[in-house]
């Protein structure tokens, strides 16, 4: 029997390697796996469910993430999802597998993250599950929201040509603080009597261990009747999420460089790193922002919302997928996000 290697598929292909061949026997599933959440239908509207999983060594380091961030960030990451469904979070689970290095203490500062952030964005913290871990901490989250309608949730597959793909916030940022987080973790581990220097780059380092789910865009897209047609959270990088836009909605799409937001302190510390800032922004991961696409006839109501930048156009899927440069030049862009294998 031949052996496939994960890597060999990455996640998503994993992913539709171990699941194609479920079907589906409730009709109170409206839709499965393959978004940012499923979606359930309830007799009083729909409910959304997400979960993320979060190990130590893979997807944060405790050399430098303390462990009331862990909590928040953990929370904030599967919000994210939910508010990329263009649904309102509701309930969250914790589940964790610790080894006997975590003091009750330690786990206490865990949970003060947690309830942090689940007083910051109204939810609540339902249950969950604690066993023990040879090495290390694990967490698993499940993240549950809800809408009234079906017409307000947003998938990834409703993007048409001719929708103008807009982005919240800047993007390159988290993915430089962590090389930042990096360097600076190296140099102590080498030299213990060296300082960690991180001055005026309290952003990057924010934006890596605190990020924010972008709650006050769904809030403004309920306010302006805006729907968009497709979305999906920044967590990979741009480029390969703009990439499951367009893979499920059967379309092409170009980015303008010149549009792409970065912040001026994120582009000096990519030079200093000898990065190029664009490549940060499309291909860093971590950002948390909300990638989405509208009809143009909604275009002012994108011109009057808050902290939102338009960076390009869907386009014909035999376009394929191009960044335009502001040079002039059109250059394929390929998918160089986080893999998770």
């Amino acid at each position: 029997m031949k052996r496939t290697d994960v890597n060999e598929l990455g996640e998503f292909g994993l992913i539709d390697q171990l699941t194609n061949k479920f079907k589906k026997y409730n009709g109170s599933t409206i839709k499965g796996v393959g978004d940012d959440a499923a979606i359930i239908n309830h007799m009083d509207g729909y409910t959304a469910i997400s979960t993320d999983m979060l190990i130590e060594g893979i997807h944060f380091d405790l050399v430098y993430s303390p462990l009331k961030h862990l909590g928040y960030k953990a929370v904030v990451v599967n919000l994210s999802d939910i508010y990329a469904m263009n649904m309102v979070p509701s309930q969250i689970t914790v589940s964790m597998a610790i080894s006997n290095r975590f003091s009750v203490e330690a786990l206490k500062e865990l949970y003060a993250g947690i309830k942090t952030a689940c007083d910051l964005y109204k939810v609540d913290l339902i249950g969950g599950d604690t066993t023990s871990n040879l090495k290390g901490i694990s967490l698993s989250l499940t993240a549950v929201g809800h809408t009234s309608g079906h017409d307000e949730i947003t998938y990834r597959n409703g993007a048409k040509v001719g929708d103008i793909i807009c982005v919240t916030g800047d993007l390159g940022s988290a993915y430089l603080g962590l090389q930042l987080l990096e360097r600076e973790k190296q140099l102590f581990l080498n030299d213990s009597n060296i300082k960690p220097d991180f001055s005026n780059q309290s952003y990057v380092i924010e934006r890596q261990l605190k990020p924010e789910a972008r709650k006050d865009a769904v809030e403004y897209f309920k306010k302006s009747n805006l729907t968009p047609t497709a979305m999906i959270d920044v967590s990979d990088g741009i480029s390969s999420d703009i990439m499951h836009i367009c893979k499920q909605s059967g379309v092409g799409a170009f980015l303008e460089e010149g549009k792409i937001p970065i912040k001026d302190e994120s582009k000096q510390l990519a030079l200093e790193f000898n990065l190029d800032p664009v490549t940060c922004a499309l291909n860093g991961g971590e950002d948390y922002e909300l990638l989405f696409t509208v009809k143009p006839e909604d275009l002012a109501k994108i011109r009057l919302m808050p902290d939102v930048v338009i960076i390009g156009e869907i386009a014909p899927a035999e376009d394929k997928l191009t960044l335009h440069t502001t040079g002039g030049n059109i250059h394929d862009l390929k998918a160089q996000g986080w893999n998770h294998f």
